[in-house]
């Protein structure tokens, strides 16, 4: 693509640098070093989520650099800018949390901004936090610009006693440490060591399963997300990502010819293949929201229903996001999931090419130490189920990669608490009986508000050794980390009036992953009687400010907590003003 005007003919970036009245416009652009050959070149926004707040982020302004090489050498001019991010693990099992998923909207608005007011044609995102990748791809959909994301990479496991360990070890030593199984030298030892370069977390928890979905789905350039974020030669693919979206432009590919209901569903298969997090299920149908599809969690679930669980990943299994890597990466599991007819083929992606095209470019095979055949898999039928029942009319989600079938349905006696640091508090003071459930409610995205992940007390009841003992229920979130019998994104939630705001200490609840139920053993007429009786939601102490606009806004989780109408209600599209 030449630098000469005809190109911005249609393009936003018209309405800054061209004709007469625009000089004002273009000296600002000339106050920065860029020539007249680039003003009038597209303008290609390249976002990152870069900051100094944690390893997942701390690698992407260098990683912007190669794809703005990219940019520039397929004859776009980029333009750097950047957002916000709430970092999991440090935002983990304090009040710091409530900002996590809110941060998610936050990103995908400051970015839509920043490429409305200056008008740029095209983006190429970089994120690397959980809920910096979902918010990216939103933003990428919601404006649909011609878009290629990528993530920032995983960071590289650490070595102890002979094994790799990640982040959630140490989630799970406080537990240990908790129960005085594990000395508080030990456990320092391990905090200086788990965590040895930029990248992040190196599981498959919600950062890789994002980016997996990113490969998936069509918006990142295949096996982009793979390689250690301190590998050097990851730069690779931040220039191919950079000539990519110029490509794209050329071509007129925009996000919403790539994110179609049917990209969606091989987002969903990949994420149910390799035990990825629970969070898909409210990232997926918030990203279906900004193309105007109705793609919910029940919708998420049916997918993952029978989807065979092929990638032998942490927390449900051994390897992590390098070793994936090192195996051939997404587009193995893909091609694994093609040869049971279980992927639509014909999917555009970053490339320009369709999924299918791209995957017989690729000729590794399934390992069958980190990817599974497809005809041998490790379990049938996906790790993450969906439920539903009189518990949970709009249904929930579990995570059961790694479990047994006897594992996955559970019957016990209700114990409820109010909020997270309640029951935090009893498990640290074992104040819990063998075989109950754990009801944490007043965590879903309007009644936290934020809707919190459990990590603190799920991984703290893992260290203490009985994480199969018992079941824990939240109208909240779960840690693609977390692991055990724990349901999240039961809905309504509390807040909104949802059965779980009517338990009671003792009700008995039966969890059934096989058959996708959660019921209590109440009748409709006690469940109507308590709802009469209901006092409405536990005032929060978020009265102002952003939260507390975010909970006004946040709709129902099952839809994936979004904030505005999406792509159904809009009157424009951005590309075309």
């Amino acid at each position: 693509m030449s630098g000469s005007n005809q190109h911005k003919a249609n393009l936003p970036s018209r309405h800054v640098t061209e004709g007469p009245e625009r000089a004002p416009h273009r000296s600002y652009l000339y106050a920065m070093g860029v020539s007249e050959t680039e003003v009038h070149q597209p303008l290609v926004g390249v976002a990152t989520c870069w900051n100094e707040a944690a390893p997942c982020n701390i690698s992407l302004a260098r990683q912007a650099q190669a794809v703005k090489q990219g940019v520039k050498e397929a004859h776009g001019t980029p333009r750097e800018f950047t957002t916000i991010t709430v970092t999991d693990g440090i935002a983990m099992g304090h009040e710091g949390m409530r900002a996590s998923l809110a941060s998610r909207e936050a990103i995908a608005d400051s970015v839509e901004l920043t490429m409305r007011g200056h008008c740029y044609d095209a983006l190429v995102g970089l994120a690397g936090c959980d809920k910096s990748l979902p918010g990216m791809m939103m933003v990428m959909v919601r404006l649909n610009v011609p878009s290629v994301f990528i993530y920032g990479g995983s960071i590289l496991p650490g070595r102890y006693k002979g094994k790799d360990i990640t982040v959630q070890d140490l989630f799970e030593g406080v537990g240990q440490h908790q129960a005085g199984n594990l000395s508080e030298a030990e456990l320092t030892i391990m905090e200086k060591i788990a965590c040895p370069s930029s990248g992040s977390c190196g599981g498959q928890f919600t950062a890789n399963t994002m980016a997996c979905v990113s490969e998936a789905i069509g918006l990142a350039l295949l096996n982009s997300s793979g390689m250690p974020a301190p590998y050097e030669s990851r730069d690779q693919y931040g220039m191919a990502s950079g000539q990519a979206v110029m490509n794209l432009l050329e071509k007129n590919i925009r996000a919403r010819d790539i994110v179609t209901r049917e990209a969606l569903e091989n987002a969903a298969r990949v994420v149910a293949a390799t035990g990825g997090s629970t969070n898909a299920g409210l990232h997926l149908p918030a990203i279906a929201h900004e193309a105007g599809i109705d793609f919910f969690l029940g919708d998420v679930c049916d997918i993952f229903r029978d989807t065979p669980y092929i990638a032998d990943l942490k927390p449900g299994g051994r390897y992590v996001a390098k070793d994936l890597y090192e195996a051939g990466g997404v587009p193995v599991v893909m091609k694994e999931l093609r040869k049971a007819g279980l992927l639509h083929e014909d999917c555009m992606t970053a490339s320009g090419r369709p999924i299918g095209e791209e995957l017989d470019r690729i000729d590794r095979e399934a390992d069958g130490r980190v990817i599974y055949p497809v005809s041998d898999p490790i379990t049938p039928t996906g790790g993450v189920v969906g439920l539903k029942g009189n518990l949970a009319p709009e249904g929930a989600i579990v995570k059961v990669a790694g479990m047994s079938e006897q594992e996955q349905v559970f019957t016990g006696p209700a114990l409820v608490f109010e909020c997270e640091e309640d029951a935090f508090e009893a498990v640290q003071n074992r104040a819990y009986e063998e075989g109950c459930v754990f009801v944490i409610r007043n965590e879903g995205p309007a009644g936290g508000p934020g809707m919190r992940e459990m990590l603190a007390t799920t991984a703290a009841i893992s260290g203490q050794g009985m994480g199969k003992k018992v079941a824990l229920i939240t109208d909240g979130r779960f840690s693609g980390a977390t692991r055990g019998f724990c349901v999240g994104h039961v809905g309504p939630e509390a807040a909104h009036g949802g059965p779980i705001a009517l338990l009671k200490n003792g009700d008995m609840i039966t969890i059934d992953a096989i058959r996708g139920t959660i019921d209590v053993d109440l009748s409709e007429e006690e469940l109507a009687a308590r709802k009469a009786a209901w006092k409405g939601p536990r005032e929060t102490i978020y009265a102002s400010g952003a939260l507390w606009k975010y909970a006004q806004q946040v709709g129902s989780t099952y839809k994936g907590a979004v904030t505005h109408p999406g792509a159904r209600a809009e009157k424009h599209i951005y590309m075309d003003l």
